[in-house]
């Protein structure tokens, strides 16, 4: 990948990254893919359309969801 790396990139722009999933995920492709990309950051997609765009976060920002998501921050968007 050359050139500057922003959200909504199309993800598969984003060349010599490896995305990962939760073990958690169905088997529907109903998840989300994570990449440490070479900047530093971590980029997002969507498992069902791996060419759309890309979310990217810096390590604090995707640090602070992952802790809220632990805290039960996000439970009220289930239900």
């Amino acid at each position: 990948m050359t050139g500057r790396i922003e959200n909504g990139l199309p993800a598969d722009l984003l060349t010599g990254v490896a995305w990962r999933k939760s073990a958690r995920s169905g088997a529907l492709g109903n998840c989300v893919e994570l990449a440490s990309l070479p900047t530093g950051e971590i980029a997002v997609r969507n498992s069902r359309f791996p060419s759309g765009p890309a979310l990217v976060y810096t390590r604090d920002e995707m640090a602070a969801f992952v802790a809220g998501a632990k805290d039960g921050d996000f439970d009220d968007v289930l239900g």
